[in-house]
């Protein structure tokens, strides 16, 4: 008996309107089934994939840390630039320490916003354009005639830029790549500005050590420019992008959809955390872990070793050193972070801190001795060792708001290291010596040692600031 063509024909391919092609020939009839138009289009969200050997988490990892050490450059400019602008063009210390608390505290209040703004355009992106900003900042000093230029170009611009990818920029890497080893992590990435400045440090004292500044501007400028490429490349904005889960976790996470209203964001969660007292309490104190870290030795130790008639090599040197330990504490405290509790670790961080900037002013001499060394080898330890607990205790209580908050936090670290910076030229120009500034940033410490005792365990507070 013959059959009707439509029980050889196998399951048709459809059209845009539904309906089915019918074939005209045998040939036709035995053709495979193609597949549809919706089947070839790929999903927003790559599927997850076998994890390799080695998680692609700590290759981005790796470009964070490289990205960070690149923009760390600057940093390491100002403390020895102050002299050299002081006599190239006569402006006080005062002023000069304007420019460099403006660059400061823009860091850390764009900080917040610019974590809102990676959620928003993405990583990638934001740390691109930052970058871009730092160089086009440090290269337009090299033509400055004015002090209010020094204000835009180190201040505002440099600022601006540091800022957009500051710790901030960490956290965020952090939180989205990883679901453990968060600590070590965090301590990884906080290394990475102490490692830049070991590099930059002695380059940029060497090239300012006859007084002409302007080729370490422009060494900045290309450092931070060479680093683009890298990003833009190299670096990914979540774990979905290549259809992988997060380090530590078997559940692949979808990337969610691009936050909008960035800034509205930003201030909705500093306005929700500050009801809280744990918000307060870590401002406060990271607010004294910038007066004491970059803000005062940053930004004064070398013209305080000036005073003492110590070259400029030695004195950079010794910041270079800070930066060697800098990197061992810092990864140390995210180990630490993993397994104590924060708020103790903050305590006995800030205590010894205080306890060794006392003795700071008969430390000081014309020559390199091993007290001096011994200051050096544990303030680099205990330099950013905060950050990491700083970081754990605002992911305790503030969850996926976590890193908006530390960048508020963070903020807070940048406005105290602006106002030392801005007030301890000051100070020197009215006392001739800096010794007032150690023993009150001493005793600062002092006071950031007791707030960190009282910040309570999370248990009545919110764990999103939403």
């Amino acid at each position: 008996m013959t059959q009707t063509s439509g029980a050889e024909t196998p399951t048709q391919p459809t059209t845009e309107a539904g309906t089915l092609t019918q074939p005209t020939t045998q040939a036709e009839a035995e053709t495979p089934t193609q597949p549809t138009l919706e089947a070839e289009t790929p999903t927003q969200a790559a599927a997850p994939r076998k994890t390799p050997r080695i998680h692609r988490a700590w290759y981005v990892a790796a470009v964070a840390f490289v990205t960070i050490l690149g923009a760390a450059a600057f940093r390491s400019m100002p403390g020895l630039l102050i002299e050299p602008l002081h006599d190239d063009f006569n402006w006080s210390r005062g002023t000069i320490g304007l420019a460099v608390s403006v660059n400061l505290a823009l860091y850390g209040l764009t900080a917040p916003f610019a974590a809102a703004l990676m959620d928003r355009f993405g990583i990638r992106r934001v740390v691109a354009v930052a970058l871009t900003m730092i160089a086009l900042g440090s290269g337009l000093t090299v033509w400055m005639a004015n002090s209010l230029q020094l204000i835009l170009y180190w201040g505002v611009l440099v600022g601006l830029g540091s800022g957009s990818m500051a710790l901030a920029f960490a956290a965020t890497v952090t939180n989205r790549w990883f679901t453990t080893r968060r600590g070590l992590v965090t301590g990884i990435l906080t290394a990475a500005g102490a490692s830049g400045q070991l590099i930059f440090l002695p380059l940029i004292a060497w090239m300012v050590e006859d007084g002409t500044w302007k080729p370490a501007s422009v060494t900045v400028s290309l450092t931070a420019l060479a680093v683009v490429p890298f990003v833009w490349l190299l670096l990914r904005d979540h774990p979905a992008d290549v259809g992988i889960a997060p380090y530590g976790s078997e559940e692949f996470v979808p990337k969610p959809p691009p936050a909008q209203g960035a800034a509205r964001r930003a201030v909705t969660v500093l306005f929700s955390a500050a009801r809280t007292g744990p918000f307060w309490l870590l401002a406060g104190t990271f607010a004294i872990c910038g007066a004491s870290t970059n803000g005062l030795i940053q930004t004064h130790f070398i013209p305080a070793a000036h005073d003492h008639h110590m070259p400029v090599q030695a004195a950079a040197s010794l910041l270079a050193v800070i930066g060697i330990f800098d990197i061992l504490g810092t990864i140390f405290s995210g180990w630490l972070t993993d397994r104590y509790d924060s708020r103790r670790l903050l305590a006995v961080y800030y205590a010894l801190r205080g306890v060794s900037l006392l003795f700071l002013p008969i430390l000081l001499a014309e020559s390199v001795h091993p007290p001096m060394i011994f200051f050096i080898v544990f303030y680099g330890l205990d330099w950013v060792a905060t950050v990491p607990p700083t970081i754990a205790l605002c992911r305790e209580h503030y969850g996926d708001d976590s890193a908006i908050v530390f960048g508020w936090v963070l903020a807070s670290h940048q406005v105290g290291a602006a106002l030392v910076a801005f007030l301890g030229g000051v100070a020197r120009d009215a006392f001739g010596t800096y010794n007032p500034v150690w023993y009150a940033s001493g005793a600062l410490c002092a006071a950031a040692a007791l707030m960190a005792v009282v910040i309570r365990k999370r248990g009545t507070e919110p764990a999103s600031a939403h």
